[in-house]
């Protein structure tokens, strides 16, 4: 068996691959720390969010390597690989996590632009005349 716990976690047209060990808190995003990948706050704490609810975040080491979207995408798809990861380790997360929101997927993408339309549902204006 190996000595790590692996999810995958998805959000918009991103997909992380998250390696659980049990370690000191180190986050290693595709190979830089999370502070040098991500450069907004907000973005870390999301990336934190699981780890917090169940009081784990100096216990363990995580190691992602994370694919296409943007910023926001990919932190989700962090968050929800994390979230899965830790089930994967111990079945009793599972509540706690569950309960937050963070192990079901967040199915919204992006909506197609439509003939006719500017964007996806804005219209052009409305001329009476």
């Amino acid at each position: 068996m190996p000595d790590f716990n692996y999810a995958t976690g998805r959000r918009k047209s991103s997909a992380a691959r998250v390696f659980l060990t049990t370690g000191s808190g180190q986050i290693t995003v595709n190979g830089r720390s999370l502070d040098v990948f991500f450069g907004r706050e907000t973005a870390r704490m999301i990336v934190r969010q699981p780890l917090g609810t169940v009081s784990m975040l100096d216990r363990i080491d995580i190691r992602v390597t994370v694919t296409g979207g943007g910023t926001s995408g990919q932190a989700g798809a962090i968050r929800h690989g994390i979230a899965r990861a830790l089930v994967d380790y111990d079945e009793e997360l599972r509540r706690p996590l569950r309960q937050a929101g963070f192990l079901t997927r967040d199915a919204r993408e992006v909506e197609r632009k439509k003939i006719g339309l500017h964007k996806a549902r804005k219209r052009p204006q409305y001329s009476k005349r």
